[in-house]
């Protein structure tokens, strides 16, 4: 019994230290522009999240492929991450995707992304359990015409004083049919950090 009392006091007081350490902030908390530049700081964040997105987008629509009058289906994959850090590379391939549908001078395909889910719904839809009017043909799903995909690179280089950074982002957009790449770029980005005089 004694034991029991000990774990039920225990799990009640990681709850209550996981609740104070979140409402340790709530003093000064406030909203902010997801525009506009962070801290600074030798990781790979939000603001490179944004500014590397961006140019990779107004790069693609320059490309003749992407002129609107034929809006091509594009499959995304997701941007991988070959760097040695954590970066959520699914945040850089949604920003691409929404920006590119706003564009709209292409249509994407979310075969790759919930293409599982899909089938699913139309094995089901040809079931008993559905109205054969309403139900969703299947083989009428249009196939992609080109996909884009691409990965993050870095390089670091540390002398125990200072640290500098280097990032790049490739992105090729290849053509289903012919497996020609029709169009590729890549975005970098650098950053210096330095050590204070007396830090340990």
């Amino acid at each position: 019994m004694k034991i029991y009392n000990k774990i039920v006091i225990s799990t009640i007081a990681l709850l209550l230290s996981g609740c104070a350490s979140t409402n340790a902030y709530s003093g000064n908390v406030s909203y902010k522009n997801t525009q506009d530049v962070e801290q600074t700081t030798l990781n790979f964040g939000s603001t490179d999240l944004n500014m590397i997105a961006e140019k990779m987008v107004i790069s693609l629509l320059q490309t003749p492929i992407l002129d609107g009058k034929n809006r091509p289906v594009v499959m995304l994959s997701h941007v991988k991450n070959r760097t040695s850090e954590h970066i959520d590379t699914k945040s850089i391939t949604d920003k691409i995707k929404t920006s590119l549908l706003k564009s709209g001078r292409v249509r994407v395909t979310s075969y790759n992304e919930i293409g599982d889910e899909l089938k699913n719904e139309l094995d089901y839809q040809s079931s008993i359990y559905v109205k054969k009017d309403t139900a969703k043909q299947i083989g009428n799903q249009v196939g992609a015409d080109y996909k884009l995909y691409g990965e993050i690179t870095s390089i670091e280089k540390n002398d125990g004083r200072n640290v500098d950074v280097y990032y790049k982002m490739t992105l090729n957009l290849a053509n289903i049919e012919s497996g020609l790449t029709e169009w590729a770029d890549e975005k970098e980005i650098r950053k210096v950090g330095s050590k204070a005089l007396f830090s340990n």
